[in-house]
């Protein structure tokens, strides 16, 4: 029968370095190692666009509700592990529009976030094999704030399909989360390979297909500068990654992105993230946040940021966007409560004039 060992003597724990904790961790006959881990993150969100608001209860698509599992085997100095990990498939923060609503609950094989195989060698580095993260994933999104789940660059995640409208009240066609992009990596088929760290640096690059949605044959290239550490005893994160798309019967595309992170002792963090599309425009983003102990239960964090994007759905456009969060968590519950509060701004080189529009979300996220 499989027996609980303590999740610090398993290098499984490094797997589950993201927005998911472990559940426990057995030991097979043969010396390997099985976990499970999931969340839930319902949430409430609400699109004010200058004409009426409309409200729904949704799952975050900025960390959706998901359930996994990893095995690993030891085999020598190496270690091989197989991952599964799939979205839950509730309707997702960024599906909901004015002209839309998706069904509740519905899954297919596009929710598959991770079927894959990682193997780690002692000395040359990490391979993997099978549907998961490109080398850029994540690269363009590092913060140290605590509040991403209300507030972050993919601003799209909590209310990306909702279009703005004009003074006039039509809805103009324009989408929030075209007008206001972020770039970063995906995950698909994929080969890629991490080097080992050196002094906080990893290399990471990739070559993978989407092989999860029917009639999309888009293949993709990557490469990614990491950094993880502490400087002058500040925490700091950061990365910079290029990734191509070459998509059959469309303009291919190139991506750069990077992001970095600083959390001082004090508490306070100052993140920055920028992004260049060859076929679209370009934008920077900065935030402060801000966490204490003010509660026994676990951290405070509080955060402000700023979005600025030019030429995003047409040359010589202006996107502009101010949110706040507050995040608050209970730690003996493996709970992260949340709110937050986003305004946009648009502008563009055409006679037609944008109303401003503003979203709002509150919801919490279970880990197990």
């Amino acid at each position: 029968m499989p027996r609980f060992i303590p999740a610090t003597l398993t290098p499984i724990a490094v797997l589950l370095a993201g927005p998911v904790l472990a559940g426990p961790i057995y030991e097979t006959p043969n010396g390997g190692t099985f976990t499970y881990y999931g969340q839930l993150n319902p949430a409430f969100t609400s699109f004010d666009d200058g004409v009426g608001s409309d409200g729904q209860l949704v799952d975050n698509a900025s960390s959706n509700s998901r359930v996994g599992f990893i095995i690993t085997q030891q085999m020598g100095d190496s270690e091989l592990s197989f991952r599964f990990e799939t979205a839950l498939g509730f309707a997702a923060s960024s599906a909901f529009s004015q002209v839309s609503s998706p069904e509740n609950f519905s899954w297919d094989r596009t929710r598959l976030r991770h079927v894959d195989f990682m193997y780690r060698t002692a000395s040359f580095g990490t391979f993997y094999f099978g549907q998961g993260s490109m080398a850029s994933d994540g690269i363009g999104d590092r913060s140290l704030a605590g509040t991403g789940l209300a507030s972050a660059v993919a601003i799209g995640d909590i209310a990306g399909s909702f279009q703005l409208r004009d003074t006039g009240g039509a809805l103009t066609g324009i989408e929030i989360g075209t007008a206001f992009a972020s770039f970063d990596g995906v995950r698909a088929g994929r080969i890629r390979y991490d080097t080992p760290t050196f002094s906080g640096f990893t290399l990471s690059l990739a070559y993978g297909e989407n092989i999860l949605s029917s009639g999309n044959d888009d293949r993709f290239t990557d490469v990614a500068l990491g950094y993880k550490g502490e400087v002058g005893g500040n925490t700091v994160e950061a990365g910079i990654g290029y990734q191509e798309r070459k998509r059959p019967g469309s303009a291919d595309r190139e991506d750069v992105f990077g992001s970095i992170t600083v959390r001082f002792p004090s508490g306070v963090s100052l993140t920055a993230s920028v992004g260049d599309r060859s076929t679209a425009g370009n934008y920077v983003y900065a935030k402060v946040g801000y966490e204490a102990d003010w509660l026994d239960v676990g951290a405070t964090a509080l955060s402000l940021d700023y979005y600025s994007g030019s030429d995003m759905v047409t040359p010589g456009d202006s996107s502009d966007s101010i949110g706040i969060a507050l995040a608050q968590d209970f730690d003996a519950l493996g709970l992260e409560a949340y709110v937050g509060y986003r305004h946009y701004e648009y502008s563009d080189t055409s006679p037609t004039v944008y109303r401003d529009a503003s979203s709002f979300i509150i919801g919490s996220r279970w880990r197990f």
